[in-house]
């Protein structure tokens, strides 16, 4: 496992998740999850303290995931920036990120932490591919991972529903050298 890591910038912090985080500190920041978060990233609104725990806690010993949170100045959980689905064989990982209420929304958080969660990807696990899918209705996301590099790679066409109405998911991903680019500049 690598060295534990911690990233810090105008009182916010990013570090790996742990066991204690679970119980109430954890579950009382994501549920029951805003409106908006559930329709933004296809997920229910509500969910029991054991189902949160639970999955909180198979999250923490999957040894093909990094369970990053995120930390406001106040010591409150506002979000989470998860690396899963690691393959090692072909170094590829799938990505997701979650800010879990508005007030947090649009002050550059979520892209700083997209950036630094990116980095960890490629410089500590040594990854060759970090890919992920936004919804179509979901331009401030989208514009967010393509400023952090991530291209566009393809479109299921009408594959969610957004309200009643059929929306794309759009596929995008970062190859280590578009990073190392990118990181370079």
């Amino acid at each position: 496992m690598e060295a534990k890591q911690l990233w810090q910038k105008n009182g916010f912090t990013i570090r790996l998740a742990k066991a204690s985080d679970a119980a109430d500190y954890y579950f009382q920041n994501y549920c029951p999850l805003d409106k908006e978060v559930a329709r933004l990233t296809g997920c229910k609104e509500t969910f029991s303290k054991d189902e949160v725990v639970s999955f909180f806690m198979k999250s923490l010993a999957d040894e093909d995931r990094r369970f990053f949170l995120i930390i406001a100045p106040d010591g409150q959980i506002i979000g989470e920036s998860v690396i899963n689905e690691i393959d090692w064989t072909l170094r590829c990982a799938n990505f997701r990120i979650c800010l879990f209420h508005p007030a947090q929304r649009g002050q550059g958080i979520g892209s700083w932490a997209v950036r630094m969660t990116r980095d960890f990807a490629f410089e500590q696990l040594k990854l060759h591919r970090l890919e992920l899918d936004v919804f179509s209705f979901n331009p401030r996301a989208e514009k967010a991972y393509l400023r952090a590099g991530f291209k566009r790679e393809g479109v299921r066409r009408d594959a969610v529903m957004d309200g009643g109405k059929y929306a794309d998911d759009i596929l995008m991903a970062i190859l280590e050298d578009d990073w190392r680019e990118l990181v370079k500049n």
